[in-house]
């Protein structure tokens, strides 16, 4: 799969995994350094072939991500005879009387409850490997909260459990230990929670046609590989996505309000490379690795209801870009009413966010992307 040597959480979090008896594990990582491999090696470790039932169930807080982990599993297992996977997701509907004879669930937490407990195709005693992807979304929101610890609840005693995420709030790594009994805890420091590999720029623009004046600017200068653009609310993207597309360029749109098997379609051309652009919400702000990918572009600052920043989703954002130590470039559009913001995730992520002109073409073109 093109792995020459263990990233620093492969190294740390496999011998842990794979240990006997098995240990629990909560661990946190800088987006884009190899968490998905690492706990699929587990659960594949763990699988017994010979058993045609689920043994391995791992929850992921969108479809996108569940069929991306699901991928990983399918390509590192390649070799693994009689191994399978499934997906617990909207959309995959087995025939009446049917239960799932592949070893390994990869699911979204609706539909592994509906599985669980209204259908009943999932026996949860038989699992053994338990996986939490983007586990702080999964325990700090109400919905998937819920979802998540009914499940866990449920589980025999000796099943692993395994937490993944690139940030935890406090309050967060709290629950976390208490849902898990004793845990081995790969826990970053502040320090460390930056993105070396991705530099980050703001424009300052006061509407969303000088917004959109700056992107055309940007295409204008810089050889882009694949973008990512983020846009809140999903109007805004509407019209961007439109925007660009009269003006040639070529664009996928992908927000919650579309269909399953639109998602799908999208995120597939998009990895093809058939669009070079996504104009996205904050739904593929997390996990989503799309490898060409060298700019994101922030179409406004992530926030929260109390207008300050939200300094996970804002990491978790520019994270698509500079994947597993690749260089990426994040842009920043920001009114001036909203500076203060910049300063504060500055601040927060001990990094630089360097002010350029978007008008200002030749300092444009000296950014390598």
């Amino acid at each position: 799969m093109g792995f020459n040597r263990p990233s620093k959480i492969q190294e740390t979090a496999l011998p842990m995994m794979l240990a006997h008896p098995p240990q629990n594990l909560i661990a946190q990582s800088q987006s884009g350094t190899g968490k998905t491999a690492a706990f699929v090696l587990a659960m594949l470790s763990r699988v017994n072939a010979a058993r045609c039932y689920p043994q391995c169930l791992c929850l992921a807080p969108t479809f996108e991500l569940a069929l991306q982990i699901g991928r990983v599993v399918e390509r590192m297992g390649q070799f693994c005879a009689d191994v399978k996977v499934t997906f617990a997701v909207q959309g995959n509907r087995l025939a009446p009387g049917t239960r799932p004879k592949e070893q390994i669930v990869i699911g979204t937490p609706g539909t592994v409850l509906d599985w669980c407990f209204k259908r009943r195709l999932l026996d949860l005693k038989k699992i053994s490997v338990f996986v939490l992807d983007e586990a702080d979304i999964m325990i700090d929101t109400q919905g998937f909260s819920s979802q998540s610890i009914r499940i866990q609840r449920v589980l025999p005693r000796e099943c692993q459990l395994l937490l993944f995420s690139a940030t935890f709030k406090k309050a967060v790594w709290q629950f976390a230990t208490q849902l898990v009994a004793n845990p081995i805890v790969i826990k970053l420091r502040q320090e460390e929670l930056t993105l070396g590999a991705v530099r980050q720029y703001y424009f300052v623009c006061e509407s969303r046609l000088d917004k959109y004046r700056a992107l055309c600017n940007i295409y204008g200068s810089i050889t882009i590989g694949q973008a990512i653009i983020f846009c809140q609310p999903r109007k805004l993207a509407e019209w961007l996505s439109l925007a660009m597309t009269d003006d040639g360029h070529r664009v996928a749109m992908l927000t919650a309000e579309l269909t399953v098997e639109q998602r799908a379609d999208v995120i597939q051309r998009f990895r093809d490379g058939k669009e070079k652009v996504l104009v996205t919400t904050n739904v593929c702000a997390r996990g989503i690795d799309v490898k060409q990918v060298t700019i994101v572009v922030n179409f406004n600052l992530p926030g929260t209801w109390s207008k300050e920043p939200d300094f996970e989703t804002y990491l978790h954002r520019i994270g698509r870009a500079g994947r597993f130590g690749k260089k990426g470039i994040a842009f920043n559009m920001v009114e001036r009413r909203n500076l203060h913001l910049v300063r504060l995730i500055e601040e927060h992520f001990q990094t630089e966010i360097k002010r350029l002109d978007p008008d200002d073409m030749d300092e444009l073109e000296k950014i390598d992307a």
